[in-house]
Protein backbone atom coordinates (compact mmCIF):
# COMPACT_ATOMS: atom_id res chain seq x y z
CA UNK A 1 0.00 0.00 0.00
CA UNK A 2 1.64 3.28 -1.10
CA UNK A 3 2.14 6.12 1.32
CA UNK A 4 -0.22 9.03 0.69
CA UNK A 5 2.31 11.88 0.70
CA UNK A 6 -0.41 14.51 0.85
CA UNK A 7 -1.91 12.92 3.96
CA UNK A 8 1.50 12.73 5.66
CA UNK A 9 2.12 16.38 4.80
CA UNK A 10 -1.24 17.36 6.33
CA UNK A 11 -0.49 15.37 9.48
CA UNK A 12 2.84 17.17 9.78
CA UNK A 13 1.11 20.53 9.39
CA UNK A 14 -1.40 19.55 12.09
CA UNK A 15 1.43 18.48 14.39
CA UNK A 16 3.20 21.79 13.80
CA UNK A 17 0.04 23.68 14.75
CA UNK A 18 -0.40 21.54 17.86
CA UNK A 19 3.24 22.09 18.85
CA UNK A 20 2.78 25.86 18.58
CA UNK A 21 -0.39 25.72 20.68
CA UNK A 22 1.36 23.66 23.35
CA UNK A 23 4.25 26.14 23.39
CA UNK A 24 1.75 28.97 23.95
CA UNK A 25 0.11 27.08 26.83
CA UNK A 26 3.52 26.36 28.38
CA UNK A 27 4.45 30.04 28.20
CA UNK A 28 1.16 31.03 29.84
CA UNK A 29 1.81 28.51 32.62
CA UNK A 30 5.30 29.92 33.15
CA UNK A 31 3.88 33.40 33.47
CA UNK A 32 1.37 32.12 36.03
CA UNK A 33 4.13 30.37 37.96
CA UNK A 34 6.21 33.55 38.10
CA UNK A 35 3.34 35.31 39.87
CA UNK A 36 3.38 32.64 42.59
CA UNK A 37 5.34 33.39 45.80
CA UNK A 38 7.34 30.18 45.22
CA UNK A 39 7.45 29.75 41.43
CA UNK A 40 9.31 26.43 41.47
CA UNK A 41 6.71 24.80 43.76
CA UNK A 42 3.78 26.25 41.86
CA UNK A 43 1.26 23.86 40.29
CA UNK A 44 1.61 25.96 37.13
CA UNK A 45 5.34 25.20 37.00
CA UNK A 46 4.66 21.48 37.29
CA UNK A 47 1.98 21.69 34.60
CA UNK A 48 4.35 23.64 32.34
CA UNK A 49 6.87 20.81 32.52
CA UNK A 50 4.21 18.29 31.47
CA UNK A 51 2.97 20.47 28.61
CA UNK A 52 6.57 20.95 27.44
CA UNK A 53 7.07 17.18 27.47
CA UNK A 54 3.91 16.79 25.40
CA UNK A 55 5.19 19.40 22.93
CA UNK A 56 8.49 17.55 22.59
CA UNK A 57 6.60 14.32 21.90
CA UNK A 58 4.62 16.03 19.16
CA UNK A 59 7.89 17.31 17.67
CA UNK A 60 9.30 13.78 17.75
CA UNK A 61 6.23 12.51 15.90
CA UNK A 62 6.80 15.17 13.26
CA UNK A 63 10.42 14.06 12.91
CA UNK A 64 9.32 10.46 12.39
CA UNK A 65 6.82 11.47 9.71
CA UNK A 66 9.53 13.53 8.01
CA UNK A 67 11.63 10.36 7.83
CA UNK A 68 8.74 8.58 6.08
CA UNK A 69 8.52 11.39 3.54
CA UNK A 70 12.27 11.30 2.94
CA UNK A 71 12.30 7.56 2.33
CA UNK A 72 9.79 7.77 -0.55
Amino acid sequence: MPIDAERIEQLRADLDTLSEQLADVALDLLHQAMRDPDPKASPSARDEKLVTRARRSVEKADTLLRQIEASH
